[in-house]
This record gives C-alpha cells, sequence and structure tokens, in this order.
C-alpha cells in the first residue's frame, strides 16, 4: 500500500471527513498539521503553489487534492486501485 500523506488542521472538517473515509478503507495516514508548524506550511504550499486550504491530500507522489476528489475517486470506484499500488 502506498503512503498517505495529508496537510491538515485541527479544526477543518473536510479533513476529519477525509480521515474517516481512509480508515474505513484501512488506511493509516500520515498526517501534517500545518496550522501547527509554520515550515510545513511552507513545504506544502512549495510542493502546491496556490495551494490555501485543506486538506491537502497525497496517495504515493500523485496529488489527489482535497476531500471533494477523494470522495469522488471513491464513488467512481479508483480510490481503492490507487490504494493498491
Amino acid at each position: 500500500m502506498p503512503k498517505v500523506l495529508m496537510y491538515t488542521t485541527r479544526v477543518c472538517p473536510y479533513c476529519q471527513m477525509a480521515l474517516h473515509l481512509l480508515k474505513k478503507k484501512g488506511v493509516e495516514v500520515e498526517k501534517v498539521r500545518v496550522d501547527e508548524d509554520a515550515a510545513r506550511r511552507r513545504e506544502m504550499k512549495e510542493r502546491l503553489p496556490g495551494a490555501t486550504t485543506v486538506p491537502q491530500i497525497f496517495i504515493g507522489d500523485r496529488h489527489i487534492g482535497g476531500y471533494r476528489e477523494l470522495a469522488q475517486l471513491d464513488a467512481q470506484g479508483e480510490l481503492d486501485t490507487l490504494l493498491e499500488r
């Protein structure tokens, strides 16, 4: 299973929904709290120019986007395939 990384904050409801969906799939998520670490926020902005919202989700090296994109992949049956690689 590829590494799943999510840039997040403590109070983000979309982050919580994304974590819940991934947990249902049995996925362990590396959470990067950008509200507590300015260096990690800069890292997110360098990695994703123009990104100002969370969650920002990566599966392996592929940027998925936020919760809506993650849920769309799941609805289309593509999320399981990405998680199997």
